[in-house]
């Protein structure tokens, strides 16, 4: 992973985490970093309900020191920016199995090819634009073959996720937090104390995410009115 700059989006894997800082790692040689004020909003009471070791996670670069020092925020990432990051590292796995399959025991030295000329989510759109581009790298069989099946992917269905939590101090409060989150077409799952993830599966993730926004909006009103702790996470 080269070329970071501030600002940037990337995906990492939890590493370790030593008293309030969690450490990323980006690839096998980049490493960075996520202070406790980084992670979340407001007040942590858990820092374990938001990073766990081995968890893969969307931060933001923060800073990059002189020395190479990679200062990562997981607080400053909206769930829209999570959510396109894992749909193309999917989407990018898809690509590289598709031409993986195809061309075989090659496919090492032309995923470098491809990888010096940019990412292969680019360069599969690039080809499917113009055949001519991609015969420097496949033949005209396997060029037809990989463009067919990423033209005939059958699209599928992808799940909308989003995390909340419901507190309440009052004596019927787990009837109070069953009657806010009585669910429609949505699955609600419970994680951990006052913690629960939301799910919706569609093939129209637009139409996923609205219908799931407007749900979160439904308990947000709906725990004001019961007197419940709420926010998203």
């Amino acid at each position: 992973m080269e070329n970071l700059e501030l600002g940037d989006l990337v995906i990492g894997i939890v590493d370790r985490i030593a008293g309030t800082v969690v450490f990323v790692k980006l690839d096998d040689k980049i490493e960075g970093s996520i202070i406790l004020s980084e992670i979340a909003p407001g007040r942590i009471r858990n820092l374990r309900e938001y990073v766990v070791p081995k968890k893969k996670i969307v931060c933001k670069v923060l800073r990059i020191s002189d020395s190479g020092t990679i200062e990562l925020s997981l607080r400053r990432v909206t769930q829209k920016e999570k959510k396109e990051m894992f749909e193309k590292e999917e989407l990018k796995k898809s690509y590289f199995n598709i031409i993986k399959a195809v061309i075989g025991e090659k496919f090492q030295e032309v995923f470098e090819k491809i990888n010096k000329k940019g990412n292969i989510i680019d360069f599969i759109e690039e080809i499917k634009n113009d055949e001519e581009k991609g015969k420097t790298y496949f033949t005209k069989e396997e060029l037809e073959k990989i463009l067919q099946i990423v033209n005939t992917s059958k699209k599928k269905k992808k799940i909308i996720k989003m995390g909340i939590s419901l507190f309440s101090n009052k004596s019927n409060g787990i009837c109070l937090i069953k009657k806010v989150l009585s669910p429609k077409e949505i699955k609600v799952r419970y994680i951990a104390a006052g913690r629960y993830s939301l799910e919706i599966e569609s093939e129209n993730p637009k139409e996923a995410e609205k219908k799931l926004n407007n749900y979160i909006d439904e308990i947000e009103k709906s725990a004001k009115k019961e007197g419940l702790e709420f926010s998203i996470k």
